[in-house]
């Protein structure tokens, strides 16, 4: 029953912003860790930065300082602001979350992906 639809990506200038967001939708009792994962072409995916339930973050050594992962646990809605995008930070970018239902069992759960283009 539970979906993460994940939105706002789209083509950005380098430099440029961006801020992604991924919605989980359907019967929860609350959300656990959380995090947003990337695949470029001819690669694996990897972690870009994940956010516990209790608040700790990190982030991959390639966005550290550049991208900002938060959450906001009353819309069950997960974010990443990305600023000064580089060329290489074009991937599919996925979604993912740890879901807890009304019987307090927990299934990891996967975004479709969505596509950020960083290109002049």
């Amino acid at each position: 029953q539970v979906q993460l639809v994940e939105s706002g990506g789209g083509l950005v200038q380098p430099g440029g912003s961006l801020r992604l967001s991924c919605a989980a939708s359907g019967s929860i009792f609350k959300v656990g860790n959380m995090g947003w994962y990337r695949q470029a072409p001819g690669k694996q995916r990897e972690l870009v930065a994940g956010t516990t339930e209790g608040g700790s973050t990190n982030y991959a050594d390639s966005v550290k300082g550049r991208f900002t992962i938060s959450r906001d646990n009353a819309k069950n809605t997960l974010y990443l602001q990305m600023n000064s995008l580089k060329p290489e930070d074009t991937a599919v970018y996925y979604c993912n979350a740890a879901i807890y239902s009304y019987l307090h069992h927990v299934m990891a759960y996967w975004g479709k992906g969505i596509l950020v283009t960083v290109s002049a």
